[in-house]
């Protein structure tokens, strides 16, 4: 375009009025003014619908209905890539980003261990046991912000999500909880108010039992021996140095862990909650005492 067609553009731009919505208008042409049917003496008798049955009034079967035999949804078998989805596992996913939000408006302590009760009750994560939920999984969205030092435990993580939590200096483990035991420390009040003993967390099923022994994914019945090597080798495949906590002034928070029974962090198996007396309960019959330790 020379300079004389530009400079025609930018005058026929100046004078042109500004779009608005009083002066939007469609195309010439583009739409069709809509015939009212059924109205008048020469609006014809049918509206267009025809002689009788349920095209002319209006009441057709619902969309899948096949005349009375059998739709064809429920002749065809189930088999394939459905098998057994009602039983699958779902986790709620928490990013590192989500999580830093949480820590820097203060809902989560991370002076403290970090259970599911903490992110529950902190409002980052929503947990359904009902509806197949068994917990939360760590993803790695956020990683390059993330900076707290925190000693957490989920069910599931990401390696990336790991790498990122034990560059700053913190501990990951991922932990399986039976749905009544994932209803309860989602929950805590509501089960104390019962008056109940804190029942036995079970142990994982054997489809998942691989995942919880592993040490890459830091589970809870790892060898502690192995997870320390494999903490070595993620620091070296992604090039940072992994700090020593031992030497950390919070040590004893990072190296707390819970036992693979127990559901609450400083409350063990059998033991019983009175929110209104303020105290805690511990069995003293000799068969209880060897039920829980079992």
């Amino acid at each position: 375009m020379g300079s004389n067609g530009a400079n025609r553009a930018l005058e026929l731009l100046r004078s042109l009025p500004r779009v608005t919505l009083a002066n939007l208008r469609p195309s010439e042409g583009s739409r069709k003014r809509e015939k009212r049917r059924g109205r008048g003496r020469y609006g014809g008798r049918k509206c267009g619908r025809g002689h009788k049955g349920q095209r002319q009034r209006g009441n057709r079967p619902r969309l899948g209905f096949e005349g009375g035999q059998t739709p064809f949804y429920l002749v065809i078998p189930k088999y394939g890539f459905n098998d057994g989805h009602s039983l699958r596992h779902q986790y709620q996913p928490l990013s590192l980003q989500r999580l830093q939000y949480l820590i820097d408006l203060g809902r989560v302590d991370p002076k403290l261990p970090i259970d599911l009760t903490q992110l529950v009750n902190g409002r980052g994560v929503t947990v359904q046991p009902l509806k197949r939920d068994y917990g939360v999984q760590l993803v790695e969205e956020g990683a390059d912000i993330f900076s707290a030092k925190i000693n957490i435990e989920v069910q599931r993580a990401s390696e990336l999500a790991i790498a990122a939590i034990e560059k700053n200096g913190g501990v990951v483990t991922t932990s399986f909880y039976d749905p009544r035991s994932l209803e309860i420390l989602c929950k805590p009040v509501v089960f104390f108010l019962r008056g109940q003993p804190i029942p036995k967390r079970m142990l994982p099923p054997e489809d998942l039992v691989l995942y919880y022994t592993d040490a890459r994914n830091r589970g809870y019945l790892a060898d502690p021996s192995k997870v320390q090597e494999a903490r070595l080798e993620l620091a070296k495949k992604y090039g940072y140095t992994l700090p020593d906590i031992t030497k950390d002034e919070l040590f004893q928070m990072l190296s707390s862990r819970k036992d693979p029974r127990q559901i609450f962090f400083g409350l063990a198996p059998g033991w019983v909650v009175s929110l209104s007396d303020k105290k805690i309960l511990k069995p003293t019959d000799e068969r209880l005492l060897k039920y829980y330790s079992s």
